[in-house]
């Protein structure tokens, strides 16, 4: 029988699966069966692997906040279906935390089921897991995360949101003159054009986990300059980009995006804050009742495909470091990308002149003009990048909308950039 069997998923709607496939290495390695099936699993699909194989333990990975949901939703079936009993889950993720899974979530579920923060804890609860299975002596489950705050028997009521209209942003900032209106796809971007744009510290630090700066000099920069050299002489990259301008008014909560005889072609809604400033990306444009026109910018960059097939071939090679360096490092190249060609729209904008003059000064976002990816909390609605998707056509890249609305290849992103000198990140909620 081995060590025992694990069958890991990504959940429905998702597909990202770094982790999942970093806990799949890391299992394998230590003797367990891994059955891995992919990303977009519904529970159907999970459970009939777990029965096909014999599966001692099933594993749910997702990056989503909604993956959350979706992982509930799926406990709930095992129990429905009276198999809790005999799977005990193992969930992971970005947007799942401790306290979710080992109190909401086990408080739903009538088997076992917990929080892996990453692959190592994922392998210290296998073993635990199959340790209790097999009775083996002073062998026990790690202790659930224990509620800091007792449940109260009585909801907490919220308080109103406070009332009023529109925010206090000007509306009497200069609205600059695009270089031509519509869109433009730009193909064979050279590595050396976006290259310093690269966030070495998040890629450092936050991808390839290198916490102090001796181990980032000795060890992480040559392999940065590996990997780069690598990239170049094998063409792995395809970095492209397709953006373009389009006129544009504000009503209340809503983006209208103009035709060329100034109608309605379509429109983006964006929360706005309930207290405070109370402000709305809206808020950011020239108005309808205002009578100007405005200006909006949108991008979708890539550095393609190829780096992902790479990523997928040492995935399945088992090159558990090599894997990891170069996922962390392909999601960094596309950023930069994206920093970059942000850079050339603030200036065929004619807004770059406030632009810091150290690379530092860039990543704290200390210049005019923000840009704004889908999902984040000041446009959180990821069913509109359909609507940019419609627009840019980033199709003639390469680039394409899944039915969940992800981006493939996963290595690429999309913005709104905003021209307004007020323009700031926040949270809408």
């Amino acid at each position: 029988e081995g060590k025992g069997t694990i069958v890991l998923a990504t959940v429905r709607g998702d597909v990202h699966d770094i982790g999942k496939n970093l806990v799949d290495i890391i299992l394998t390695n230590n003797g367990y069966n891994v059955v891995n099936i992919g990303i977009k699993q519904p529970v159907s699909a999970i459970l009939e692997a777990a029965q096909e194989h014999r599966a001692d333990v099933i594993g749910m990975s997702g990056l989503l906040v909604k993956s959350t949901v979706i992982m509930k939703e799926n406990l709930q079936e095992l129990n429905q279906r009276k198999l809790a009993a005999d799977y005990p889950v193992i969930l992971g993720g970005a947007a799942l935390t401790r306290a979710y899974v080992e109190q909401d979530l086990h408080e739903i579920y009538e088997g076992e089921v917990r929080y892996a923060r990453d692959a190592f804890e994922g392998l210290r609860l296998m073993d635990a897991l199959m340790g209790v299975k097999r009775g083996v002596p002073g062998v026990e489950l790690p202790p659930l995360k224990q509620r800091r705050v007792p449940k109260r028997d009585t909801p907490l009521l919220l308080a109103e949101p406070e009332e009023g209209g529109r925010s206090d942003v000007a509306v009497d900032n200069p609205v600059p003159t695009p270089p031509f209106w519509g869109t433009r796809v730009v193909k064979g971007i050279a590595l050396k054009e976006y290259a310093s744009w690269l966030d070495e510290s998040a890629l450092f630090k936050g991808q390839w986990g290198l916490k102090d700066a001796d181990t980032i000099e000795t060890d992480g920069r040559p392999r940065l300059r590996g990997w780069l050299d690598r990239l170049h002489t094998d063409g792995l990259l395809e970095a492209a980009v397709v953006h373009g301008y389009f006129p544009c008014v504000s009503k209340g909560e809503d983006l209208i995006i103009l035709d060329e005889f100034g109608g309605e072609r379509t429109r983006f809604t964006f929360p706005r804050q309930r207290r405070g400033r109370r402000l709305c990306l809206a808020d950011f444009f020239r108005s309808e009742e205002s009578g100007e026109t405005d200006v909006v910018g949108l991008q979708v960059v890539t550095v393609g495909s190829r780096i992902g097939e790479e990523t997928a071939r040492l995935f399945a090679a088992d090159a558990y470091r090599e894997y990891m360096e170069l996922h962390g490092l392909s999601v960094q190249l596309a950023e930069a990308l994206a920093e970059y060609w942000h850079a050339r729209v603030r200036g065929e904008l004619g807004i770059a002149g406030s632009d810091p003059g150290s690379m530092d000064g860039m990543f704290r976002t200390e210049y005019q003009g923000c840009r704004y990816s889908l999902g984040y909390p000041a446009c959180p609605d990821l069913e509109d990048r359909a609507k940019i998707a419609d627009l840019l056509r980033p199709e003639r890249i390469g680039v394409h909308l899944s039915e969940e609305f992800q981006l493939h290849p996963e290595q690429s992103t999309d913005a709104i950039v905003i021209h307004h000198p007020a323009a700031t990140y926040f949270n809408a909620r």
